[in-house]
């Protein structure tokens, strides 16, 4: 598995977010030295397998996705974890821009289109 992290470069709308996904610990370590904060826990508690991080940066937000337990599962569950936290991103990401009643459309785009980059991003990184 590749180990190096790389920033997604197509962002929902300009000025952000900055993302990145991290399937291990030192993958989530590069990223988080990249953008000068500190290291939450990668997951945040025992029972979940995803978790999205959240980071003021100089460039604006910034978002790492982390993803555990993902070997051996089915393509359809990690699928699914990525969507699910693509919904955090999105949801975090309108709340900063101080969006409180996007449109059906705007949100249901977003969304997509950060599930598809976290996707591909999965791809990449274990292929």
């Amino acid at each position: 598995m590749n180990a190096r992290v790389h920033w997604l470069d197509r962002r929902i709308a300009a000025p952000g977010p900055y993302l990145a996904l991290c399937l291990n610990d030192e993958q989530f370590h590069r990223a988080c030295a990249h953008i000068n904060c500190t290291p939450p826990p990668f997951v945040i508690n025992d029972w979940s397998n995803a978790s999205a991080h959240f980071f003021d940066t100089e460039r604006g937000l910034a978002v790492i996705v982390c993803v555990r337990g993902w070997t051996g599962k089915d393509p359809i569950e990690v699928a699914g974890l990525l969507v699910h936290e693509a919904v955090h991103v999105w949801q975090e990401y309108a709340a900063r821009i101080g969006e409180r009643n996007p449109g059906a459309e705007q949100e249901a785009y977003a969304i997509q289109s950060i599930s598809q980059e976290l996707m591909a991003e999965f791809v990449r990184l274990t292929t």
